[in-house]
């Protein structure tokens, strides 16, 4: 059984690097690792690289094959942890293909680069970008911002498909802003739930028109990728974990008054003398 070393920081920059990695009650924007497994499809390898394009500056892709990792197992993560920590990464999908399992991928979070909660899907019914004929020009920009809607109940009632939800978010959000310019808004993911374990997954480009009003016309252009996710397992965090990632800072949380100056008014009242 072999032992990992811990390297304690013995310069002022190696400590600022690991204080960046740190947990933080205001989170820095989540960066992506995605990796594969012992065996893979020709349909995987184009998911996890088209994943990798829609992702593109905020992703890290490995192609080296690990048969170590094995997310739902006792032990399987070492690795994946470790590789989360070396890339900084609180967001991770892994592919694997097996008989038992054909064309599987985990979509996973971290917390203090360990894991946080996982989400196992199988790819059916994959449309790579390539497969759509469109006019180029009309291709969403690296790094723009997202539109991310979910259609259905099961999203609501459904505990999979919740928390498949939650994932999703997380992973397609990109940055979190205040202020958005609508110019920079070019794609829509669009999440459909078509039975309590099936979602259709599909990539649109946004294209806003005049309209003659002061609300645009949305036009709406498939793009690609296209795929069904279909729910396998999954696993929740545990509720100490899940109270630890959860806290918020001090400013975001509404203030107690202390010390209140209740007016008060003088009456003054006049004698005859």
């Amino acid at each position: 059984m072999s032992m990992q070393t811990i390297k304690t920081p013995k310069t002022p920059r190696a400590k600022r690097e690991l204080e960046k990695r740190a947990p933080k009650l205001v989170e820095n924007g989540k960066k992506t690792l995605i990796l594969q497994g012992t065996k893979t499809s020709n349909v995987l390898n184009s998911v996890l690289t088209e994943i990798y394009h829609l992702k593109k500056g905020t992703a890290r892709r490995y192609t080296k094959k690990n048969d170590n990792i094995r997310p739902f197992e006792s032990g399987g993560e070492t690795s994946l942890e470790f590789f989360s920590l070396k890339t900084d990464c609180s967001l991770f999908v892994f592919g694997s293909h097996s008989k038992k399992r054909p064309n599987n991928l985990v979509l996973g979070r971290t917390y203090d680069h360990h894991i946080y909660d996982l989400v196992e899907v199988g790819i059916e019914n994959f449309k790579s970008m390539e497969s759509f004929s469109y006019d180029k020009k009309l291709g969403p920009r690296v790094g723009s911002k997202p539109f991310i809607t979910f259609i259905g109940d099961g999203f609501e009632n459904v505990e999979e498909l919740k928390h498949l939800k939650e994932v999703l978010l997380d992973l397609f959000r990109e940055e979190v802003v205040e202020n958005l310019n609508l110019a920079g808004l070019d794609r829509v993911y669009v999440c459909a739930a078509v039975s309590p374990n099936t979602v259709l997954f599909t990539h649109y480009a946004l294209r806003l028109k005049r309209s003659g009003t002061v609300v645009p016309r949305m036009e709406l252009v498939e793009v690609g990728p296209s795929m069904d996710f279909v729910v396998r397992r999954h696993r929740l965090p545990n509720d100490a974990l899940k109270k630890e990632a959860m806290k918020t800072a001090a400013s975001e949380q509404p203030k107690k008054k202390v010390n209140h100056s209740t007016p008060f008014h003088i009456k003054i009242y006049t004698y005859d003398l």
